[in-house]
């Protein structure tokens, strides 16, 4: 056969070839947006969400408090802390429902394209999609954003992205990510939550050094003034390229949005009443209770509302560090957990405003109840040696009868730390070695001392010596961070699709990085295996089923005492702005509020 025969033949094979690969990994058509169950609530030809006012006014300012101080303006590094409000100065390739469960749309990238067997996504960049200079967002800079956070961004970054195995820039307009594995339907969403960063700005610089330089963003505001760890101003852009988008109709109305920083909670709730600023979110019971009543909250200059919070309200508590030879042992850390009286404080310093905790889901579908049966039985079954037989039994949170008496719970206490070779003697808990046992609550918080005295003194009746470190926002993030603690209050929130982050929040990978969100420190091989079967989770069914099981398995650990929960939202603002009248069924929504008669004052100033 004639040579040049011969090679037309191989050229043609190789080409079948590699239509045919494309095909498999490419097999379906460009969209508008990507749902991780079923279909999209929003049709291709949309003009807006349904929760906005697609003519809200432009205009006015948004100011809020937040509490502690900032030293950075870079949101994705660990070092530092960065300022309130910073991820409004970047735009992500596609924006979020807020009122799906799971689903996206375009922003910088107008359409996406997922493999039929979820082992690669390719996004096509809207040509109009601008960074704040004027130059334009394209896929070389997608590429760099990924590459840039994965090996100089927060370590979280590395295990959230960990299932990428390879990213191109297939032209200017358009960029693909290769997964080291199929099926995993929430990581083509995770890729397309990626926040994009300038290469030309950003290639010459150091990103993991935490300092005060304004960056280069392509978002709806940009950083416009700031006050070195007391106050920081944006301004809406106003020739922002996406703002006529529909994912953006109707959103970024105020031209500033400002946050004032306070070192206390309760000063800043003074400054609010005076009109320091416009807006807070409560989040003290007492102060909810009997602080909002009479002066401006009164004459109506001030409304204050409790919304519905629809999200799963996850994991409040107390934290142990696992980490810490004394907190290994289970008994231990359930033992300790006995003698908080939740009852007690929610009728005593809550107003009984409260429900316990009693699921890392707390509050939706999620959450493991009574026994455990059907599919979600069937996941724990192969593990069944490896876990405690408290996994298999209906769900049970002690509890009090709310009148300080817990009498039975000291006895099971110490029959705990019995178990775990300590002795009461000498009204000291005391180990081998006749060592008392201590520990110390880390607050950022005064007003959590409240909580924690009674608990304390709970503990110490069983021979528990504990002490409070009170410390600044900063200096608490920087101690989490390095995992110098012992116990801390803190809530872990959940999505209503968990998936690829309970790797950064309980496995064995995430334990030792700086800066993890796997505060506790847990390493469980069990874990790993269900956090897998979630994150591959075929149907809704399926991942409600293994978020169920995985629930199960963490709180038979005791990792965290839990507190409570309130499925609410509670908010108080000066009585000047107005809102869509559908809040948005995850979200609170201040993203979609406007000053009330903004485009007449504009008029007017006119």
């Amino acid at each position: 056969m004639p040579k040049n025969i011969v090679l037309r033949r191989l050229h043609f094979i190789i080409f079948t070839f590699l239509c045919a690969m494309s095909s498999a990994s490419f097999s379906t058509s460009w969209q508008y947006g990507i749902s991780m169950y079923g279909e999209l609530k929003y049709p291709v030809d949309f003009t807006n969400f349904d929760y906005v006012n697609k003519e809200a006014p432009k205009g006015g300012s948004f100011k809020q408090a937040t509490i502690g101080s900032f030293d950075s303006l870079n949101p994705y590094i660990v070092k530092g802390r960065a300022a309130s409000g910073i991820a409004n100065i970047y735009d992500t390739l596609l924006k979020q429902a807020a009122d799906e469960p799971f689903s996206l749309y375009g922003l910088i990238a107008q359409q996406v394209r997922v493999a039929e067997d979820y082992s690669s996504v390719s996004f096509k960049i809207n040509p109009s999609a601008r960074f704040h200079d004027g130059e334009a967002i394209t896929a070389s800079d997608v590429k760099f954003s990924f590459e840039l956070l994965v090996s100089e961004g927060a370590p979280h970054f590395r295990s959230y992205y960990s299932g990428v195995e390879r990213v191109t820039a297939d032209n200017p307009q358009q960029v693909s990510f290769y997964f080291s594995e199929k099926n995993n339907r929430e990581l083509p969403l995770i890729i397309g939550q990626l926040p994009i960063l300038p290469e030309h700005y950003w290639k010459d610089k150091n990103f993991s050094k935490a300092d005060l330089t304004i960056p280069l963003g392509s978002g709806p505001y940009r950083v416009a003034n700031y006050k070195a760890g007391k106050q920081i101003i944006y301004q809406r852009v106003n020739d922002y390229w996406a703002k006529d988008i529909a994912v953006n109709k109707g959103m970024h109305n105020f031209d500033k949005l400002v946050y004032e920083y306070y070192r206390d909670d309760s000063v800043a709730f003074e400054a609010f009443k005076s009109g320091a600023f416009d807006y807070r979110m409560e989040t003290s019971s007492k102060r909810w209770a009997t602080a909002y009543k009479s002066g401006r909250f009164s004459s109506g200059d001030i409304r204050f509302e409790k919304l519905a919070d629809n999200n799963p309200q996850g994991m409040q508590g107390f934290w142990f560090n696992l980490r810490k030879d004394k907190f290994k042992d289970v008994h231990v850390r359930q033992a300790i957990g006995l003698l908080f009286d939740f009852e007690w404080a929610n009728k005593n310093l809550f107003y009984g405003a409260y429900s316990r905790t009693n699921s890392y889901f707390s509050g939706s579908p999620l959450a493991a109840t009574g026994k455990a049966q059907g599919e979600e039985l069937a996941l724990l079954e192969p593990f069944r040696d490896q876990l405690p037989a408290s996994v298999f039994q209906p769900l049970v949170i002690p509890d009090s009868n709310a009148d300080g008496n817990i009498r039975v719970q000291m006895r099971q206490a110490v029959a705990l730390f019995e178990k775990a070779g300590y002795t009461l003697k000498d009204s000291k808990m005391q180990d081998k070695n006749g060592r008392q046992f201590t520990f110390e609550f880390l607050l950022y918080s005064k007003d959590f001392e409240r909580v924690v005295q009674p608990f304390r003194r709970n503990l110490q009746r069983i021979g528990i010596k504990t002490t409070i470190r009170l410390v600044d926002v900063s200096q608490f993030v920087s101690r989490l961070n390095d995992f110098d603690f012992d116990v801390v209050s803190l809530r872990k929130g959940q999505s209503s699709s968990p998936g690829n982050e309970q790797l950064g929040y309980w496995g064995c990978d995430s334990v030792m990085q700086p800066g993890t969100a796997n505060w506790a420190g847990i390493c469980s091989p069990v874990l790993d295996n269900l956090i897998d079967t979630l994150i591959m989770a075929d149907t809704r069914e399926q991942l409600v089923d293994a978020s169920r099981a995985l629930d199960r398995v963490l709180l038979s650990q005791y990792i965290v005492i839990p507190h409570w929960y309130l499925s609410a939202y509670r908010i108080a603002y000066w009585n000047k702005f107005s809102r869509p009248k559908i809040q948005p069924y995850y979200q609170l929504g201040l993203e979609t509020w406007w000053l009330t008669g903004a485009e007449t004052n504009a008029q007017e100033a006119l």
